[in-house]
């Protein structure tokens, strides 16, 4: 038979977590879905600066840990599959939905989703056939297999910066490659990025192919202004050029923004009655852990009002 909540959470991300934490805080039967095949960005990243209540930074894992341990705390459920399907159902003649994974299915009053996005590709010659021979996503991941060598990071943001920062410890030399004249990234990441020796930052300059036998050898660079092609030779190529949402499962059930960000209202609330979504799934402007769970805190509020009426146990307000 099918299981049967309250609400269903759809991502294990500070977004779903903190809905869970929430949810579970209002009494409400909740079940939060980790992706079997997909991991928060946060796990990715080396160390959280901005982040209250952590003055020394915490590392993305440890601080999901955190996060986990307390929804569970609170009585949150969790699970791991992969989710196909939401379609739309009833749970003792009121209206609901039905969440089809690949293990289980599931009845829900409300769901949330919080599957948050994926690093985008630079979709050039040469990508696809190095990841994991020289083509990485993650710096935290992958920089001690670049020891005293020499690497390119693509990207002119936050992320970039601090990967290639983090990236300096282990190699020799970082090649931080920007399309712009200008880095994009926090005051303090720009000055600790122009100021470390073993940074030389490539100006308007793209990738336009990733070369090698083995492995990566080269990266072939254009200059933007001039057209110019430009070699360099480094083992090692990490991009971080920004977020693409995970929302593909759910195109034909709801509205996506250009960038297939799931379009939202200030209560978190969807197109569709009872399905809420948060984080960087949505169409938002700041892609942050602090909105993250900002909007899961939303999300779920607008989740517990909206069972509450359903069921006629909401409380005048």
């Amino acid at each position: 038979m099918e299981e049967t909540y309250e609400v269903l959470i759809v991502g294990g991300g500070p977004a779903g977590f903190t809905a869970g934490i929430y949810c579970s805080r209002a009494n409400l039967k909740t079940l939060l879905l980790e992706g079997a095949t997909s991991v928060s960005q946060i796990t990715l990243t080396d160390i959280v600066e901005n982040y209250p209540g952590f003055p020394e930074g915490i590392g993305g894992i440890e601080l999901m840990e955190k996060f986990r341990l307390q929804a569970t705390n609170f009585g949150l459920e969790i699970s791991t599959a992969d989710v196909k399907s939401i379609t739309k159902a009833q749970i003792q003649n009121f209206p609901a939905w039905q969440v089809v994974t690949d293990k289980n299915t599931y009845l829900a009053f409300a769901v949330i989703i919080a599957t948050g996005a994926r690093w985008r590709r630079l979709n050039v010659p040469g990508e696809e056939a190095f990841i994991g021979r020289g083509v990485s996503y993650c710096a935290t991941c992958d920089a001690p297999l670049f020891r005293n060598q020499e690497v390119v990071v693509v990207g002119g943001g936050d992320t970039a910066v601090q990967e290639a920062l983090f990236l300096t410890q282990f190699a020799r030399q970082v090649y931080l490659v920007h399309r712009r004249n200008r880095l994009r990234a926090a005051g303090i990441l720009k000055n600790r990025a122009l100021q470390n020796p073993r940074i030389k930052i490539i100006w308007d300059s793209v990738v336009e192919e990733i070369k090698g036998k083995e492995g990566v050898e080269e990266v072939i660079l254009r200059h933007l202004p001039t057209g110019a092609l430009h070699t360099l030779s480094v083992s090692g190529i990490f991009v971080f050029i920004g977020l693409d949402p995970n929302t593909e499962w759910v195109k034909g059930l709801l509205p996506l923004s250009e960038n297939g960000a799931i379009v939202v209202d200030r209560e978190m609330k969807t197109s569709q009655t009872g399905i809420f979504a948060c984080g960087d799934c949505t169409d938002k402007r700041l892609r942050q852990v602090v909105t993250a769970c900002g909007d899961g805190a939303t999300a779920a509020y607008s989740a517990q009002l909206y069972v509450e009426k359903l069921k006629g146990e909401g409380y005048p307000r």
